[in-house]
């Protein structure tokens, strides 16, 4: 795990400017840093690095191909990086490796067959630039599912890349403009989608996707727009296995799904720096810990943190798990004082508005892990891959009623109903809503568009809707007609798990230095589990059906049967008390929400007074209190903590 920067084309200079952007993600490598450069310093690359596979200054970065062709700043890991190196050897491309690192392999193996066909062989989550000196063409990559960020765009004129957008807001001329068109579904979701950012001009690269770029000599040189094409496509995978569904048993599907991530598991665990596992007492984390403590020769390390609130505290269910499967299982209960202690930090972390609460959590236990391993193993995905969420079974009964109905009926009474004077309330306008779906996804969404009050949040008005709208556009579920569950599930793994799920772990994890792996994500596992029919993934309230035959072969059932708790805090409770009630009703006084622009200000007074005086929460709250704590942050002179991330 690492960061990466760039320049290219800059005008002015390049060596103060892209030290600036490795220094600001020292967090990200904390080991070691590297600058590369054309001599007319048209190309620069930069690099923060976290060693963790080859420790020498052989795995030591930005690298050269040995040929000299090729330079490359990689941020990642290929886990099956000694089987390319093998096949370079054995076909005479390579005659030896100067060291023993994934990124060697993998800048010898894109110099050897092209980037694209280099990135089809590699199983690994990973961030990566090329820069092949003979074509004058940079390349680059982010990995199939979106475990790594990769940011991108133009800043005076010049093109400029880094695994922190935070890296990218210390340039030179870095005019820091805010992209209004992204607020609606920020506000409406809590975190903003790729390929967007919260600045103008600056983009995610999607997951799964190659951005090539061509780059003339010298500074003053025009740079080429850049052309971006996937190499690996989430919604390829989706609609191959509802063509080609697995046609065996359920028994035969779970052995299937223990093999594979067995082998994704066996290759996470590589590493030349300790490594361990979070373990949350959820069905997830439970799997990778099992499969991991089956296949390690010692007691693997485990880590948990409990709250002092029982409503949210799984800690004591894990510690039973640990003790089941014989794990080095490590404790840590956190205090209110410690947990609020994290807010000022988050902006810094996450360089741009995020809206998940559970950030706070992720990062203490982040923070416990880093003390004791340098890399952890995660069980996220398993929620989106295997239909794990409560409201897959509600999205499911709500369609399963509607689609019986006809169309034109039904969506004329949904029609009527929002044009009642009563139609604000809650229940009715969702019933309206609800009403006029034309599919399951129209559904899954008005959950979480239900509130006409969060929808006239953002300025203009009545520009909430058409852009969020645009969002979903790409999300067609009409070849899901047969399985509907799999388009609800497509869309989250195209939009809430890379660009939430996995942002949250990436962020909190790399901000004390901890390298994150995730063996649900891997390929085989991805591609199988979009093969299972419906019926192994979920049966009424109960998800993740195959994926818990998997467990129970290693824990008891009886000892997982607990009702789904997710990884939260009580920010509710917190918020009315002094402290943070204060912190909150600075950030959210209308004079400086109107002074701003950005949003509707008797709107945000509504829902903070509802909530104040009423006992209504809405999480635009803590989506409106990120907000305002980023915005805060950009300001001349940042608060004490806001340039740091630990």
């Amino acid at each position: 795990m690492c960061g990466i920067a760039g320049l290219c084309g800059w005008r002015g200079d390049w060596k103060s400017n892209l030290n600036r952007m490795c220094e600001r993600m020292r967090h990200r490598g904390p080991d070691g840093s590297g600058l590369w450069a054309e001599e007319d310093g048209s190309v620069a690359l930069g690099h923060r690095r976290l060693a963790i596979i080859d420790l020498s200054e052989t795995g030591a970065q930005p690298m050269r191909s040995g040929s000299g062709r090729y330079v490359i700043s990689f941020n990642g890991e290929i886990y099956n990086h000694k089987e390319i190196a093998g096949r370079l050897l054995q076909e005479g491309r390579v005659s030896a490796f100067r060291g023993s690192s994934d990124t060697e392999a993998l800048l010898e193996a894109a110099e050897s067959w092209g980037v694209k066909r280099a990135l089809s062989l590699c199983k690994g989550m990973f961030a990566a630039a090329f820069w092949d000196r003979k074509e004058r063409t940079l390349t680059l990559a982010r990995d199939r599912v979106g475990e790594k960020p990769l940011y991108y765009g133009w800043v005076s004129g010049s093109f400029v890349f880094a695994s922190d957008l935070g890296s990218i807001a210390v340039l030179d001329g870095f005019e820091g403009r805010i992209d209004r068109s992204v607020l609606p579904f920020y506000f409406t979701h809590g975190y903003i989608p790729a390929p967007c950012s919260i600045y103008e001009n600056i983009r995610k690269l999607p997951a799964g996707c190659l951005l090539t770029i061509k780059i003339p000599a010298g500074t003053e040189a025009l740079v080429t727009e850049p052309e971006i094409v996937p190499y690996w496509s989430m919604r390829e995978a989706a609609e191959k296995g509802l063509r080609s569904p697995f046609q065996g048993s359920r028994k035969e599907a779970a052995d299937e799904l223990e093999r594979l991530l067995k082998e994704s598991i066996k290759g996470q665990m590589e590493a030349d720096v300790p490594v361990g596992a979070f373990l949350s007492a959820g069905i997830d984390s439970s799997t990778v810990v099992s499969l991991m403590q089956d296949l390690a020769p010692g007691r693997v390390r485990t880590f948990t943190i409990g709250m002092e609130e029982k409503e949210y505290n799984e800690a004591d269910a894990a510690e039973r798990i640990a003790a089941h499967l014989g794990t080095d299982h490590m404790r840590l209960t956190v205090t209110e004082k410690e947990a609020r202690e994290v807010i000022p930090r988050l902006s810094a972390m996450f360089a741009e508005p995020f809206g998940d609460s559970s950030q706070i959590p992720t990062y203490l236990v982040s923070r416990m892990t880093r003390e004791h391993v340098t890399v952890a193993l995660s069980g996220d995905g398993g929620d989106e891959l295997f239909a794990g969420y409560n409201i897959y079974g509600w999205c499911g009964r709500i369609w399963g009623k509607l689609r019986t109905q006809p169309a034109a009926l039904r969506k004329a009474a949904g029609g009527l109903i929002g044009l009642l004077p009563f139609s604000g309330r809650e229940g009715i306008g969702l019933k309206g809503k609800l009403l006029l779906s034309d599919h399951i996804l129209d559904v899954y969404r008005t959950n979480y568009e239900r509130d006409r009050l969060a929808e006239r949040l953002v300025l203009p008005a009545g520009a909430a809707r058409e852009s969020i709208r645009a969002f979903y556009s790409r999300f067609s579920p009409e070849v899901f007609g047969t399985c509907p569950l799999k388009a609800v599930q497509l869309q989250d793994m195209l939009l809430y798990h890379p660009d939430d799920i996995l942002v949250k772990v990436d962020r909190t994890a790399m901000a004390v230095s901890l390298e994150t792996r995730v063996p649900m994500l891997d390929k085989d596992v991805v591609e199988f589990a979009w093969s299972l029919p419906e019926e192994y993934l979920r049966r009424q309230d109960t998800g993740k059906l195959v994926l818990r035959d998997v467990l129970y072969r290693y824990v008891p059932k009886e000892m997982m049967d607990r009702p789904k708790k997710g990884f939260s805090i009580p920010i509710r409770k917190w918020l009315l008390e002094p402290e943070l009630r204060a912190w909150a009703e600075e950030l959210l006084d209308p004079a400086v929400i109107r002074s701003q622009g950005f949003l509707d200000a008797d709107a945000v007074s509504r829902i903070w007074k509802d909530f104040t005086e009423r006992g209504i929460w809405r999480v635009q709250i803590w989506y409106l209190l990120m907000f305002q704590d980023f915005l805060r942050g950009k300001r001349p002179g940042p608060k004490k903590g806001a340039d740091a991330c630990v």
